[in-house]
């Protein structure tokens, strides 16, 4: 699964290089109002809370601006939006998931729509693309965190699937139903993690060249750049000299 591991890189670096935080910062905060609404207010009592708060520490969101998005919870914020996830192709015939959190379901379909057309690709119909990927849990750290047979015993300890390391660090795959279990007993071993979120893990890939990665990832950025969309995944595969003139 290299390409979603480089794509996970990639998400990381530009997440820390990003000179202007805001707009990721009322996204977390929107995930972290949801599910406290969804849920307890309380992280402890509230998995998908504490992975959201987890997500929101990891690109160093303040802790007032965290303690305020689960206040909002409380006072009725958070009522209106709904989760919703778009399937579509991108340049090359790459699969794409969009996943969105929105109070207004028809303009996000018309963005999402005019933002695939616009850049190379067709929004497809639910499921037309899901059945490429599996639903899985993913926490990652560096690579200060330890060599790879470290890293692999504490993930077994902790009743992890799978584990990928590289030089740009480690991650841990379980189930996605035993995110919240693993993510505490690697914790409890190695520290707070740099990320815990569920992601879509591609089991099929499609092998990308320098231009269709430059297609795709304007595709992907014009998407990002909408307030409604949280997350964007694709089955990119690339060789690391493609990834390394992007």
């Amino acid at each position: 699964m290299a390409g979603h591991s480089k794509w996970a890189n990639i998400q990381h670096r530009k997440g820390r290089q990003d000179a202007v935080r805001s707009k990721l910062f009322s996204k977390l905060s929107k995930e972290i109002t949801v599910a406290a609404k969804m849920g307890d207010p309380d992280p402890d009592k509230n998995p998908r809370l504490r992975m959201a708060v987890k997500e929101a520490k990891s690109v160093s969101v303040p802790k007032d601006v965290i303690d305020r998005a689960i206040k909002k919870s409380q006072v009725g914020d958070g009522d209106e939006f709904e989760e919703i996830r778009y399937e579509g192709y991108g340049p090359n015939g790459v699969a794409v998931i969009v996943e969105a959190m929105t109070d207004n379901r028809n303009r996000t379909a018309s963005v999402v729509r005019s933002t695939f057309s616009k850049n190379g690709g067709n929004l497809g119909e639910t499921g037309s693309v899901a059945f490429m990927f599996e639903r899985k849990g993913a926490v990652s750290y560096p690579v200060e965190a330890g060599d790879a047979d470290t890293i692999m015993d504490a993930a077994i300890e902790a009743g992890a699937e799978d584990v990928e390391s590289s030089e740009d660090g480690h991650v841990i795959w379980c189930a996605d139903t035993d995110l919240s279990e693993v993510s505490n007993a690697l914790e409890a071993d190695l520290g707070d993690s740099e990320s815990t979120r569920l992601v879509w893990r591609p089991t099929i890939t499609t092998e990308m060249d320098l231009a269709g990665m430059e297609k795709l990832m304007k595709l992907i950025d014009a998407l990002e750049d909408d307030d409604d969309i949280q997350r964007v995944t694709s089955n990119f595969e690339a060789s690391d000299e493609v990834m390394e003139q992007l």
